[in-house]
């Protein structure tokens, strides 16, 4: 008498399986299924804008849906990190946060409106950028040691152009005054490229720019190269000494990049960003496009990369005290 209705539960099994194998494959389908924006906290033209629109490309390509870049540049990246910080956990707005926005800007503005670890859910590291302490080549200086002895022959003449108040290259000649104890002036430009631009021209007479944007007018014979700021040599530009071998002792400045969601993104969405953003970091393509250019690709689970950030804070803010910079 049990037979029947065993078989009749043995015939449903299968039914039972499938309807809950269909509710579970629309979940996973759905997302993405509109537009994701794509936060870039800078201006275009930057490194930050030239990796995130490469990695944005390929991600819209691997997900299937655009990835619209949306450049809302302002307080050091910080209204773009705030914008991000306040957007709903859904997956279709992310950011690339860099050094800047997650670690520099709680030590340098006095009032910050997010918090860069409880606001934000890390998907993955992208890059390591050095940057290059690099003059105008009409400039009489072959090496660092000579940039200072001019320094230190004319106060308060030599302007170094930054990215803007509060960046890594407003930073990074911020601790090479206090480091080095010269009196040099700060330019702070609206972006990267328009510092770069006034730099190549001789209205600046030096700055720390990123090997991506800063190599290529160095070739041009526009820029002259004294220093990488990292702690060790950069493999693309291994001829180069650090600020440390150059005469700055202790110097080290590594800006990173990595792509960012606000808290809360559900943990499927996240494996799935976090799987399609790394595929995207390790390829062969953008290893050829970025490696050579001076750009370190590295990627992470979103673990690693929330560590690096719990890390980066207290360091920067002992850089920032130790250069006396403030953005207000």
């Amino acid at each position: 008498m049990q037979r029947p209705r065993l078989c009749a539960t043995l015939m449903l099994a299968p039914c039972a399986l499938g309807a809950i194998a269909n509710a579970a494959e629309p979940a996973r389908a759905v997302w993405p299924e509109r537009p994701i924006r794509y936060i870039v906290p800078f201006a275009p033209g930057g490194p930050t804008d030239i990796l995130s629109r490469a990695v944005g490309e390929r991600l819209s390509q691997s997900l299937g849906t655009p990835v619209v870049v949306d450049n809302r540049a302002g307080a050091g990246g910080g209204l773009g990190a705030e914008l991000v910080a306040r957007a709903a956990a859904d997956g279709y707005t992310i950011m690339i946060g860099h050094v800047g926005t997650h670690a520099i800007n709680p030590a340098l503005y006095s009032k910050v409106n997010y918090d860069p670890v409880r606001d934000f859910q890390p998907v993955s590291l992208i890059a390591t950028l050095p940057l290059a302490l690099a003059v105008n080549a009409a400039l009489p200086v072959n090496s660092v040691k000579d940039l200072l002895a001019l320094a230190r022959a004319k106060p308060g003449v030599l302007n170094f152009a930054s990215a803007g108040s509060g960046g890594p290259t407003h930073l990074a000649g911020e601790l090479l005054r206090s480091a080095a104890g010269i009196d040099i002036v700060h330019v702070p430009y609206k972006g990267n490229a328009a510092a770069l631009a006034d730099l190549a021209g001789g209205q600046t007479q030096m700055m720390f720019s990123n090997l991506l944007t800063a190599t290529p007018l160095a070739r041009a014979g526009k820029l002259r190269l004294l220093a990488v700021s990292p702690a060790r040599r950069s493999p693309q530009a291994p001829d180069l000494p650090t600020m440390a071998e150059a005469g700055v002792p202790g110097y080290d400045i590594t800006p990173w990049y990595g792509v960012l969601a606000p808290a809360g993104l559900p943990r499927p969405r996240l494996s799935r960003l976090n799987r399609e953003v790394v595929g995207i970091v390790d390829s062969r393509e953008m290893r050829e496009r970025f490696v050579t250019r001076g750009v370190d690709l590295e990627s992470s689970t979103p673990e690693a990369f929330a560590a690096l950030i719990a890390r980066e804070i207290p360091r920067w803010r002992e850089i920032v005290r130790r250069s006396g910079a403030r953005a207000d």
